[in-house]
């Protein structure tokens, strides 16, 4: 096994580049070609630098049966790498605007290498590109373009990896997310249907290790992680974030993350906000406008506005390309035209975009869905580039473009709120991203948390399994922003309209500690487990009973004995059978499951946990319902504190 590290291996490419130049150029001009180097397609260009290696290297073939990259190059960089002019001085040369042209400089040497790789992965007969993706629509979205461009090339020996597919259903929100999910699937992109699919089931665990790859096929294990104890005492909810938006005056507020981590529905959410506090908001969105309409609608104080960014490309490619044409052979041309397919690019037509309706919106709030990265920002920026590159493209600079960078790096006007997933990936993701802008000069505060299993109170064994390993990565969330985040609970449906300041998450309210009955047909098993924990863990934050609709003369002895033998709690000293006539009037009714019909409480929050009764069962089934109320009494305390 190889692991190539990106990012180290652009650092290098990156370096052996610049080395021959260091003492005989300005440092501005250095400065210049290393931010032209430090985009996210220069680490594409480098990772497949290595990954060519392999791909090329006659022993490897015949030393190994099969070569499996966990990465597969783009359409854009296999484009440029077969165009004449990627191999010229053109690149060395090439005054034709904001472009990440440098990242093919270093690469003169290895010409024969990549047409060879280039070769083989178009070839059917020796690679198979497996695209890999959730069954959710964004994702499918993003599999059926990588599909589509890698085709036009040549490389259509394609297949599709389902991952993540819930098989069933138990709970409400496990219903929900089966649901949602089917509906992605039977509106696949066309570019995807005809491809030989495979499906792997929605695991509990994370895919981290060698026992859990090798049972990733096989099995699932509702295992709770040992990382379940939340470390924030207070955990701050969306309308935090608002508030502090609003008393910190902010002008311009950008959300950032990948795609398909809802930056557009927080976007609208922090608008909204906003705008019932009184302030002049205006959202513009990359969002489809059909989709932002649906989402939100127009309001007193609250104006909307869509940037089409296929629009916004077109407009700036043309423009490019007309300067261009003046000078310019064909081969030259064609590669400034694939090089103004590269996502830098898009980013620069979208940002002169969004510098537009900042200045037209100076008395207000402007909530943008889509920040530029740091990167696309340095760029424009190094050596005075910023103007300069724009000045060559069209020749006059806006001036709403002089204006909005010196803007964002004023974090006393501006605030970029950082969104992503309870998930390894997401967070690794977004901490780079915030990295990016931070390089840039820009500073970040706030973290949302977006579509988390942890805030739904779901009682399916193998989603609280899921919602336990989320708690480490909160907690990590929680450690690197200082506390300042919001974390966000998954939601089946759209989000959309007044249904947004729900993400508010206004706390119930209660009279000194609210009362919490723990309630299952027998009051033996479950419900006095539950009170039993409730009272060890939580009865900081809230009282718990337990009763039953009819009773039984004991206390199960395995519910006994297992939780005096984990716990060291007598539950035959501390507890008894109850009816619920018994017991104080509950502003929380829990029940346990098995279709308890209770009589009508009046509560101010009422859920049912769903847990199959252990009662008969081995130890190990006793344990595993032990392990699941342990953490729902955990979260039940988290939401009700």
């Amino acid at each position: 096994m190889a692991n190539l590290d990106p990012l180290e291996a652009a650092a290098e490419y990156r370096e052996s580049v610049i080395a021959p130049y260091r003492g005989l150029l300005p440092e501005s001009v250095l400065t210049n070609m290393e931010e032209q180097l430090s985009g996210s397609c220069t680490v594409e260009i480098a990772a497949f630098n290595e990954f060519s290696k392999f791909i090329t290297d006659k022993k490897v073939q015949e030393d190994y049966d099969y070569i499996l990259f966990d990465t597969a190059p783009t359409g854009h960089t296999l484009r440029m790498l077969q165009l004449p002019s990627a191999w010229s001085n053109f690149i060395n040369e090439s005054t034709h605007g904001a472009s990440c042209l440098g990242q093919l400089s270093g690469l003169e040497e290895h010409k024969e290498i990549y047409k060879n790789a280039v070769d083989n992965l178009s070839d059917g007969t020796l690679t198979t590109l497996i695209l890999v993706s959730r069954p959710e629509e964004t994702p499918l979205k993003e599999a059926a373009r990588a599909s589509m461009e890698l085709n036009e090339i040549g490389v259509n020996n394609q297949i599709l990896i389902m991952n993540g597919v819930l098989t069933s259903y138990d709970d409400s929100i496990s219903e929900s997310l089966y649901k949602k999910q089917m509906k992605a699937l039977t509106g696949i992109p066309q570019e995807l249907k005809n491809l030989t699919t495979y499906t792997i089931p929605l695991r509990s665990y994370n895919i981290t290790g060698l026992e859990n790859l090798r049972t990733l096929l096989r099995e699932d294990k509702f295992i709770i992680s040992n990382h379940n104890i939340m470390n924030t005492k207070s955990m701050p909810h969306l309308s935090d974030i608002i508030d502090d938006l609003y008393k910190t005056d902010k002008k311009v507020i950008f959300t950032m993350g990948k795609g398909g981590v809802g930056k557009t529905t927080m976007a609208a959410a922090i608008a909204l906000g906003l705008a019932d506090r009184g302030k002049k908001v205006h959202l513009t969105t990359t969002d489809p406008a059909a989709h932002l309409k649906f989402v939100i609608t127009e309001k007193e104080g609250l104006t909307l506005s869509h940037i089409d960014e296929e629009e916004e490309l077109k407009k700036y490619q043309k423009e490019v390309l007309l300067k261009a044409k003046e000078s310019m052979s064909d081969d030259d041309l064609a590669y400034v035209e694939e090089d103004l397919r590269s996502p830098c690019t898009q980013e620069i037509a979208v940002f002169r975009a969004f510098a537009e309706v900042v200045e037209k919106s100076e008395d207000q709030v402007v909530v943008i869905d889509t920040a530029p990265t740091g990167h696309t920002l340095l760029l424009l920026d190094s050596t005075q580039s910023y103007h300069k590159e724009i000045e060559r493209s069209q020749g006059d600079i806006p001036e709403s473009v002089k204006k909005l960078l010196p803007r964002l790096r004023n974090f006393a006007e501006t605030e970029v709120i950082i969104v992503t997933l309870a998930e390894a990936t997401p967070v690794y993701e977004a901490m780079g991203l915030e990295q990016d802008l931070i390089r840039a000069g820009i500073q970040t505060k706030w973290w949302i948390i977006n579509s988390s299993l942890y805030q739904t109170g779901t009682s399916n064994a193998m989603l609280i399994a899921k919602a336990s390993n989320e708690i480490e990565w909160i907690n990590k969330v929680d450690a690197h922003s200082q506390g300042n985040f919001a974390v966000i609970g998954w939601s089946a449906a759209e989000v959309k309209g007044s249904a947004l300041l729900t993400f508010k998450n206004i706390k119930l309210q209660f009279e000194g500690k609210p009362k919490v009955a723990f309630v299952c047909v027998h009051n033996s098993c479950r419900s006095q487990m539950a009170e039993a924990l409730g009272k060890l863990y939580a009865s900081d934050v809230f009282e718990s009973y337990s009763a039953g609709t009819e009773l039984k003369d004991h206390i199960n002895p395995d519910a006994v004995r297992l939780i005096k033998q984990i716990y060291g709690v007598d539950m035959e000293e501390t507890q008894r059978n109850k009816l619920i006539q018994e017991i104080p009037t509950p502003d929380v009714v829990i029940t346990m499951g098995c279709n308890v019909n209770c009589p009508v409480l009046p509560c101010k929050l009422r859920e049912d946990w769903g847990l199959e009764d252990p009662s008969g069962k081995s130890d190990e089934e006793f344990k595993k319902i032990i392990d699941i109320i342990e953490y729902k009494i955990k979260e039940l305390k988290e939401r009700l504190s």
